[in-house]
């Protein structure tokens, strides 16, 4: 296993095991998040662990033409009942993103060490936000990393509090994306909710040739 020193440099993704792990150390520093997403790498750890620093293979991502609508889903886009806004209130959506419960999860690794360094992204225009309201109640919501100069958004986590809310939220993301010529939105790891979406896995050779257009 490489363990990170101080310095702000990252092994090849190459070197990673079979299950994705890289390398493990170093700290959550805004150069040094920007570094690793900018390499095809992701922290992602819990509580009483040091910080793990994976790049899977094969990658999971959602090219922005093949976000699937449902009829269903489009009677919900249409009935007007959810407002979307930008980066109105990232703090909120971190938070909601630890605390909403999943399936099959038994806590979050959304720490507070994770939670004051994606602020301090956000402070300085690499992390954004999405928020679903209905009414005045934020009720879905996601976030994660822009990497304008790839045309890459690297999606963190979403959290929904009703019924198809952070979905709504995402339709709008992309459509936001593909007016500005993104690519590809990087959901890093494979789940059947991500599936359902559209998304895909592609090897991770693949991916890192997106991040080097």
């Amino acid at each position: 296993m490489i363990y990170l020193s101080s310095a702000l440099i990252f092994p090849k993704v190459s070197k990673a095991t079979e299950e994705g792990l890289l390398a493990l150390g170093g700290d959550l520093s805004p150069e040094r998040l920007l570094l690793a997403y900018r390499s095809g790498i992701f922290p992602w750890y819990e509580e009483d662990q040091p910080i793990l620093w994976w790049s899977p293979n094969p990658r999971m991502v959602l090219f922005l033409d093949q976000f699937h609508v449902s009829k269903s889903f489009r009677k919900t886009l249409h009935s007007r009942r959810f407002t979307v806004t930008f980066n109105q209130n990232f703090s909120e959506v971190v938070r909601l993103c630890a605390q909403v419960k999943r399936t099959g999860q038994k806590g979050t690794w959304i720490t507070q060490e994770m939670t004051a360094a994606y602020q301090k992204l956000h402070a300085l225009g690499h992390a954004l936000s999405v928020e679903v309201w209905n009414g005045n109640r934020l009720v879905g919501g996601l976030y994660g990393v822009d990497l304008p100069k790839f045309g890459v958004f690297c999606g963190e986590s979403m959290f929904s509090l009703e019924s198809n809310a952070s979905k709504v939220g995402l339709y709008h993301w992309v459509e936001q994306l593909k007016e500005k010529r993104y690519q590809l939105i990087d959901c890093q790891v494979f789940t059947e909710h991500l599936h359902s979406l559209g998304a895909r896995e592609i090897p991770r050779e693949v991916f890192m040739g997106y991040l080097k257009q």
